[in-house]
């Protein structure tokens, strides 16, 4: 009988906008473009893809919110570094171009959290990320959380009621959109993927560029 073939190893790497190949069990700071990024993150939705808007919200856009909230409640200035880091704080979604409700994180298990922990510890390492300080983290935390209290309420839909109780978030619902003042448009509406993409697209490159 002739030798049977070797199975053929299962694909573990995505082909990005670029061509370019990410392996996703062992990715590198080199495995993807700014504009593939940009892209997957704003067509990476939150909230499960659920909106009341005819358009979903997505992450590129969330990152924008975090950081612009984030500059608004600072007492000093945040250097660039500080900055970039907050823009980049859902990256590792980007690149897999999934954003996991909470209610179904406990199903997936340790191999996708270390799935999504080597992600981010690429883009900490290609974009020169400082490590989070105890109250930088918590800093960043209250915007996100911010964040998730106001999407669930003007976005998602959800009551406030229902967000304190059902979704657990105890935050304040915002009544303004941070992004309003910088970029115009309708409070609280998502973005189209383009225009998600090219926004946060500029940001990067913008904050990169002051890092020199």
């Amino acid at each position: 009988m002739p030798p049977r073939k070797a199975a053929a190893p299962e694909r573990a790497w995505v082909r990005l906008p670029s061509g370019r190949r990410l392996d996703l069990l062992s990715p590198t700071p080199f495995d993807w473009t700014d504009e593939d990024l940009a892209t997957g993150l704003a067509r990476t939705f939150r909230w499960g893809g659920h909106s009341i808007w005819p358009e979903p919200l997505s992450v590129a856009q969330h990152a924008l919110f975090v950081l612009q909230l984030r500059r608004q409640r600072t007492r000093h200035w945040l250097t660039p570094a500080e900055e970039l880091r907050e823009l980049l704080h859902d990256a590792d979604e980007g690149l897999i171009n999934f954003d996991c409700i909470s209610p179904l994180k406990p199903f997936l298990g340790e191999r996708f959290a270390a799935l999504q922990a080597s992600l981010s510890a690429a883009v900490a390492l290609r974009y020169r990320l400082p490590p989070w300080g105890a109250e930088e983290k918590r800093a960043h935390k209250a915007a996100d959380i911010a964040a998730a209290a106001a999407e669930a309420v003007h976005v998602a839909g959800w009551t406030e009621a229902e967000m304190h109780e059902t979704l657990g978030i105890r935050a304040a619902v915002l009544a303004r959109d941070p992004l309003v003042a910088r970029y115009g448009g309708e409070p609280w509406r998502p973005w189209a993927p383009g225009v998600a993409a090219e926004r946060f697209l500029a940001e990067l490159t913008q904050l990169q560029a002051k890092l020199g």
